[in-house]
């Protein structure tokens, strides 16, 4: 699955999606942990219409609610393209260095 499949909601999902890779987390911890390793703060209503849209992809499940917290995780499926979304992003970021470097 492709994420650009998610038009303008491809970046909060590979957002997303690698932030569950480091095991499932609810919202609020989500967005932290984005946040923390990106600069970037998604808001909820972002967060969770990506969500929302990753779950019905199958590329997340949400988990049994812990108090009024609903944790998620990553699907197979999900770690399936979030690896082939990272190792493009990897490819063309090494070209564009290369590139930069070069001129």
């Amino acid at each position: 699955m492709n994420l650009a499949d998610f038009g303008r909601f491809s970046d909060p999902a590979l957002l997303i999606l690698s932030s569950l890779a480091e095991g499932p987390k609810h919202g609020y911890s989500m967005m932290n942990d984005i946040e923390a390793i990106t600069g970037v703060r998604l808001g909820p209503g972002t967060l969770y219409g990506a969500l929302a849209r990753l779950e019905s992809a199958g590329l997340i499940k949400a988990l049994p609610a812990e108090d009024r917290r609903r944790p998620y995780e990553l699907t197979g499926k999900g770690a399936g393209a979030l690896r082939e979304q990272l190792t493009l992003l990897r490819r063309l970021a090494s070209a564009g260095l290369r590139r930069l470097a070069a001129s």
